[in-house]
């Protein structure tokens, strides 16, 4: 008696485990992902070169050239595309960062890319799915 109550035990908890483990799979797919949603950003990264000008010499940033491209990013679903443009005389060095949304999805940097002056330069990304957020990062270019 003893062990047909023991059979009917571990029967019973195998069966309990698998309808558990079906729902949570259904669960798990079932699951929706997040709205696409077109999302633009504008970043005036001149503003930021010449605060960091203003905080690096002692002489209130008189001596440096203003420096930075301003850039507009734009996310569409899992792709990021940012238009910059470099109105200052010296060369700013761009490069687009992307940082997805799922654990799962690789994370990119693009290569970097010289703006020289009075230049448009455009910068794509993606991801496999959502995309969490995307910014440029800037560096001069020293002649």
């Amino acid at each position: 008696m003893y062990r047909k109550a023991r059979k009917v035990a571990a029967s019973l908890t195998v069966a309990v485990l698998i309808v558990l483990g079906l729902a949570v799979t259904a669960v798990v797919r079932d699951d929706p992902s997040p709205p696409v949603r077109n999302r633009t950003s504008v970043a005036d990264a001149g503003t930021v070169g010449r605060a960091a000008a203003d905080a690096g010499d002692g002489r209130g940033g008189r001596g440096r050239d203003p420096f930075g491209a301003s850039c507009r990013t734009t996310i569409e679903g899992s792709s990021v595309t940012a238009h910059c443009h470099n109105p200052y005389p010296g060369t700013d060095r761009l490069r687009l960062h992307v940082e997805c949304a799922r654990w799962w999805d690789v994370d990119s940097d693009s290569a970097p890319t010289e703006a020289g002056p009075a230049r448009h330069v455009r910068l794509t990304g993606r991801c496999w799915k959502e995309v969490d957020s995307a910014w440029v990062s800037h560096a001069r270019v020293e002649p």
